[in-house]
């Protein structure tokens, strides 16, 4: 499989890809519609912040499958799109946060002492240290707009310099102030009229883009300190550069643009122009929040893994898919299981379903099943799809088919500690399988169509309902052991009432249209269907 990657990420992460056995190719500096148009053979894009990952780049990439954010923020990524088709997206939202939170806490202290100016007029014989003069920052009030993982940790550091800190953040729960520390203000522009310094620390979409404008920049304080190194366009940059040259804004610190520069073009080559740029007191980077040493190469480790894993048919944490309590892999033995049972339908009936209704029992009743519920849907797309149907495309799907979704739960529970049922309802009846995990990854299907069973799903099994009477078992391993197909498990069960019974034959290989032909020519032999796990 072939990956590109677009921005720079660590070296020993690009070997580590080469080494799984990947074809990697870095295309560094070029447009975004020359990276469109190379987009044709790859399966795999790593980008950083600047390509952008939309509909357009999607639309020339019909081999994509996996889409890497190496960093934090997704706002470059058309997370709709790349679901639409089935795209699995992953980042890294743990990798570069220290790095972030450093750089605009950087960008604060050089705000408020006039670093950079003071640098630049030293270089050019100026020392005149009256015209450099700044605040301190001990006793001033510190906004926090957004207060997740990097607005966090921005409060601790501010906070321990000796700033009050508060903050703006409508989703975060009360406790968590509490815990940190930080006084809640219930409207943004609470915090415009209290802060000394305000500093973005929230994605850009629609709800937080221009955010704080002229109207709330004439808000804030008289001397105000402005950082921005989360996204660009939080704050309106003709409204901050118009507070800056009135001093109503005394001075800013900007990392990100609302229109970014070509971040890989040569002095030279570069054609960005920007009423910022021209401001003494505005200090500008570009685009420093995760560049460091140690954030290029926890974030570049860390999304290689996680295209990997997704190339090679590991689930994986996806943008685009539900979030799961707890470890993953605790998760894998239910997902792989309801993924199991899902695949049952299609492959032993053929009446159309207008509604699959889930049933989560004892300890899965108190559990995040919103994973199991996809893989279920996926196994029940599988067999009849030529889509490329994964995790975060398959409800849409589904629900495109005119199929209902019904979860339901239940704790109680006698014979299992957990116990996962799909009803499969069609116009004229319902069938319904279910399955359990004994001693946390032994998966059993216990209930196919109403017959109790306890059996390891396997490769290749044929599934059988006969007349139950005796010698069915004894003509059917004939029928196999003649075509040289060796029985590896075998499960029957019945139903008295019906005189009816079904079994389940694990065998080594898989079976033949001929071989199926000839277990319905046996006498009592009702129906045989082959399936697949």
């Amino acid at each position: 499989m072939k990956i590109i990657i677009t921005e720079k990420i660590a070296d020993e992460s690009v070997e580590f890809l080469r080494g799984r056995g990947f074809t990697v190719d870095e295309k560094l500096g070029f447009s975004q519609s020359e990276i469109e148009d190379m987009m044709g053979p790859y399966d795999a894009i790593i980008v950083r912040s600047v390509t952008k990952v939309n509909e357009e780049l999607i639309a020339k990439a019909p081999n994509l499958k996996v889409v890497g954010r190496a960093g934090n923020g997704i706002d470059n990524i058309d997370v709709k799109a790349c679901t639409q088709k089935g795209i699995i997206a992953v980042n890294t939202p743990e990798a570069n946060i220290m790095a972030a939170g450093e750089l605009a806490v950087g960008l604060a202290f050089a705000a408020f002492r006039n670093i950079p100016e003071a640098d630049r007029r030293s270089r050019v014989d100026d020392f005149r240290k009256g015209s450099m003069i700044g605040n301190e920052r001990e006793g001033k009030v510190a906004g926090i707009i957004g207060l997740g993982r990097i607005g966090s940790i921005v409060a601790r550091t501010l906070a321990g310099i000796g700033m009050e800190v508060v903050a703006y953040d409508p989703y975060i729960t009360e406790e968590k102030f509490t815990k940190l520390g930080v006084r809640k203000c219930e409207k943004l522009d609470d915090l415009l009229s209290v802060s000394d310094l305000i500093s973005f620390h929230t994605p850009k979409n629609k709800e937080t883009y221009n955010m704080v404008d002229a109207h709330g920049l004439a808000k804030c304080k008289k001397g105000v300190r402005i950082v921005n190194a989360a996204r660009g366009g939080l704050v309106n940059e003709q409204a901050l550069y118009d507070a800056l040259v009135s001093g109503h804004v005394a001075a800013a610190g900007i990392d990100v643009f609302d229109k970014e520069p070509g971040y890989d073009k040569k002095p030279g080559e570069q054609n960005y122009q920007h009423p910022l740029l021209s401001l003494p007191n505005c200090v500008i980077t570009p685009h420093l929040g995760a560049s460091t040493h140690e954030a290029n190469e926890n974030v570049g480790t860390a999304v290689t893994e996680l295209v990997a894993r997704a190339l090679e048919g590991e689930l994986v944490a996806a943008i685009n898919m539900p979030s799961v309590s707890g470890r993953l892999s605790e998760m894998a033995p239910y997902i792989e299981l309801a993924d199991k049972l899902g695949s049952i339908y299609y492959q032993a009936e053929k009446a159309r379903v207008n509604k699959i209704e889930l049933i989560f029992r004892g300890d899965l009743a108190s559990s995040d099943t919103g994973l199991i519920t996809l893989a279920a849907l996926k196994g029940f797309l599988s067999p009849i799809s030529q889509e490329r149907i994964s995790y975060v495309n398959v409800m849409q799907n589904v629900r495109d088919m005119g199929i209902e979704v019904i979860e339901s739960r239940s704790s109680h529970l006698e014979k299992y500690t957990n116990l996962i049922t799909i009803r499969f309802h069609s116009d004229d009846k319902a069938l319904s399988v279910s399955g359990t995990v004994f001693a946390k990854d032994m998966i059993r299907l216990v209930d196919f169509f109403g017959y109790h069973m306890d059996f390891e799903p396997a490769p290749n099994v044929i599934a059988m309902q006969n007349v139950d009477v005796p010698g069915i078992i004894g003509k059917v391993g004939t029928v196999l052991g003649s075509r040289d197909i060796n029985i590896t498990a075998m499960n029957w069960s019945s139903k008295k009432e019906k005189q009816k019974a079904v079994s389940f034959v694990s065998v080594e290989k898989d079976v033949e249209q001929e071989t199926i032909d000839a277990l319905l020519a046996v006498d009592g032999v009702l129906r045989v269907s082959v399936l697949h796990f």
